[in-house]
């Protein structure tokens, strides 16, 4: 079989690995993109494209901005309801710099081959579609990867292969603990009733899967996305069939049951796993650097992964090409890459973390949505949170938000 030499090899074709190539494009570097699948694919998930993704898109490129800007499949979402554990709720409106601000929900089989696509047509990119990949190993000289195309060398291999990853299984050392891991289920509906009429959406918590949630997220087309999403620790523990506590919840719960009495679902149930961004973990070696869910950066509170595997994406890229421009590849430089990702990632996810272990007491999320309905102080505070990492860093460890909760 053949044997194909580059500089750098990415593996996976999704956010993180399409954003990497796009960022290498201009580096004089030769890079390859290798894709298991042949675009466009489908991706298992809530297909929630929060502000934060649209903010990184334009960093990308003013091209696929545009681009972005022109895709049909989709629509404009501005805010969130949470649904706590007694069913009392919360509406809260995106709001970024004092102005109302709005994300998107599109399937992520448009979104992702949207930045695919774009990747593809660069002329520095070299991509292999339907590629897959059966071993990764490094040398003193390089890395080799062995796919069903043949085999590919170079001198540093990007591992943008999502929670499952390859090259994450081959040269890292991350382990799967399921106090830090995610099962989820996903099924696309037609005809869910009684979304908000600005799109905004919803997280329904219930006590048996704490600190986990059911999300029924509104699609163009009157269509929605379903689904839950449960440590699985928790999944373990009370040896939940979570397919089974879907379908019940769906049925049975009042406030659902009715929204849902003409829906319709329009596939079987996907499930997924999702490594959360809970615990720092080694995301580099000789040779490689790990990016998107293959670094395990899954916001532990939300779920959401698709603004950080395209911001690490981009990390990744410039740590990439320092590389090159040092000559260095050992683990020992490429810490640097993992000091770089923390420096700008971890703050969110350790206060992300925090709220996930808030909300494994009913009680207390009870009580914190019904005070947010009461209090205009709490209400702002939500608002800066999805909005502001900043000053959601500054009040949760304050204690005065805390006395704020109980007497304003």
């Amino acid at each position: 079989m053949s044997h194909k030499v580059f500089d750098v090899i990415i593996v996976g074709g999704g956010p993180s690995g399409a954003s990497c190539a796009i960022k290498l494009a201009d580096a004089n570097l030769k890079v390859a993109l290798l894709e298991k699948a042949l675009f466009p694919r489908d991706k298992t998930c809530g297909d929630a494209l929060s502000v934060d993704v649209v903010n990184q898109v334009k960093i990308l490129s003013p091209v696929l901005e545009q681009q972005f800007a022109e895709m049909s499949n989709k629509i404009a979402s501005y805010g969130v309801k949470i649904v706590a554990p007694n069913q009392k709720h919360v509406d809260i409106p995106f709001i970024h710099k004092g102005n109302k601000s709005f994300g998107y929900i599109s399937p992520r089989l448009d979104f992702d081959n949207l930045l695919f696509q774009h990747a593809k047509a660069l002329p520095t990119i070299d991509t292999f579609e339907n590629c897959t990949v059966t071993k990764v190993a490094t040398n003193s000289s390089g890395v080799t990867v062995d796919t069903n195309l043949g085999s590919f060398s170079a001198k540093l291999v990007i591992g943008a292969d999502g929670a499952h990853s390859v090259v994450q299984k081959h040269l890292g050392d991350i382990q799967v603990e399921k106090d830090h891991y995610c099962a989820g289920l996903r099924v696309y509906y037609e005809n869910v009733a009684s979304f908000h009429e600005e799109n905004f959406i919803e997280l329904h918590y219930f006590n048996e899967i704490l600190p986990g949630y059911l999300w029924v997220f509104p699609l163009a087309g009157n269509k929605a996305n379903v689904g839950i999403g449960v440590l699985s620790s928790v999944v373990s523990k009370h040896k939940l069939n979570l397919k089974d506590v879907l379908q019940k919840l769906i049925n049975n719960h009042p406030h659902l049951k009715e929204r849902f009495k003409d829906a319709r679902p329009l596939e079987t149930v996907k499930g997924y796993g999702l490594p959360l961004g809970s615990k720092k973990r080694n995301i580099s070696g000789e040779r490689f650097l790990l990016t998107g869910d293959a670094a395990a950066l899954i916001d532990p509170f939300t779920g959401e992964g698709i603004a950080n595997a395209i911001r690490s994406g981009r990390v990744a890229a410039d740590h990439a090409i320092r590389c090159f421009e040092q000559q260095q590849f050992s683990a020992a430089f490429n810490k640097a890459y993992d000091k770089e990702i923390y420096r700008r990632m971890w703050g969110e996810l350790k206060i992300s973390r925090l709220l996930q272990q808030l909300v494994r007491y009913p009680w207390a999320f009870n009580f914190a949505v019904k005070r947010a309905q009461e209090s205009k102080y709490i209400q702002q505070f939500l608002i800066d949170a999805l909005s502001n990492i900043e000053k959601k860093k500054k009040i949760l460890f304050k204690p005065g938000f805390y006395l704020s909760m109980l007497f304003r």
